[in-house]
């Protein structure tokens, strides 16, 4: 750690001297302003002012146009999570349509824009700007999509109704949209501390952050999962039993208000009710148990509705897993020091 004398200026003032590798690094000069925040340990933090602000990321990536459209879409989130803006494409010889169509749906689900595009390159940025964004609202707004989601799929389930079970799709792509803009956010905030003190939030919680988001998603991805087995049921024109079905029904619900409440637990940072929530996951777990019990003592004679079973079973507890996960960080974080 680097450590300045203190100086004094004048009757009333003291001093410190700016490491000049700093200075460079933020490219400040004498005469620029610069930003003190203090922290809630007592720290002291200096950020570069609005005037060094640094231009935007930029990145090109070089094609071959033999190269999976899943690659292409990995390499273009990934540049976009690590926070750059403008990612400009090239192909040795032209973009084949398989490629054009991935990269253009990757560009819609990053709320990205294509610029500028010809038969070999394509420029893509971003014009989002994270300094207006809240971590606390993108999150929440994941979290009620995420509910929203598992509440019409477990809908479908009653009702084994599976135009209603597509129509959930729509909503998972809504989630991973907040998904990838939220993890960048919180990636740049990690390592920027300016950007961090703009959101009104401590590094230290970037992680959390982090975490927490992935489990929203992983929440959307399970109530999907249970949505396509539903299609894949009707398409089988296959049903499965009432009883079957109220069963998981019941424990869908049990699953997404535990999972509720520990998002709201988190937010609030209530201890005593993720103990609560820890304690009532446990019979999500008998549920369990009742629903693979029936399926296998009842529907014996149909291995496909059997495996859907276990597969839409599998989905609701994990559900309730996360919840219970998330009420654990809850617990954590309210040792954490003031």
């Amino acid at each position: 750690m680097d450590q300045r004398k203190i100086m004094s200026l004048g009757r009333s003032s003291l001093v410190i001297s700016l490491p000049k590798h700093w200075t460079k690094l933020n490219e400040l000069k004498q005469g620029d302003v610069v930003s003190l925040a203090i922290q809630r340990d007592r720290s002291l933090a200096i950020f570069p002012g609005t005037g060094s602000k640094k231009g935007a990321k930029e990145i090109s990536l070089h094609i071959d146009p033999a190269e999976k459209a899943k690659t292409i879409k990995r390499n273009i989130i990934a540049c976009y999570l690590n926070g750059y803006s403008s990612i400009k494409l090239f192909s040795k010889d032209i973009f084949p349509i398989f490629q054009q169509k991935a990269i253009r749906n990757i560009v819609r689900i990053l709320y990205m824009r294509i610029m500028a595009c010809d038969a070999k390159s394509m420029h893509i940025v971003t014009f989002m700007d994270e300094t207006q964004a809240s971590v606390t609202s993108g999150i929440q707004r994941m979290h009620i999509l995420s509910t929203s989601l598992f509440q019409d799929v477990l809908t479908a389930l009653r009702n084994q109704d599976p135009l209603l079970a597509k129509t959930a799709f729509q909503l998972d792509d809504d989630v991973d949209h907040f998904s990838f803009f939220m993890l960048r956010l919180v990636k740049r905030a990690a390592l920027d501390p300016a950007l961090a003190n703009k959101l009104d939030i401590e590094i230290g919680d970037c992680l959390d952050y982090q975490t927490f988001i992935h489990r929203i998603e992983q929440v959307a991805d399970y109530a999907t999962k249970i949505a396509k087995n539903l299609v894949q049921l009707s398409a089988e024109k296959l049903k499965i039993s009432e009883p079957l079905i109220k069963l998981m029904v019941t424990a869908g619900k049990n699953a997404n208000a535990l999972y509720d409440q520990a998002v709201q637990g988190f937010f609030s940072n209530d201890a005593e009710t993720a103990k609560e929530i820890i304690e009532r996951g446990k019979f999500i777990d008998k549920s369990d148990k009742e629903i693979a019990t029936w399926a296998f003592l009842h529907e014996k004679r149909n291995p496909v509705i059997i495996c859907t079973t276990c597969s839409i079973r599998e989905s609701i507890k994990r559900i309730a897993e996360i919840g219970r996960e998330i009420a654990l960080y809850t617990i954590h974080r309210s040792f954490k020091p003031k």
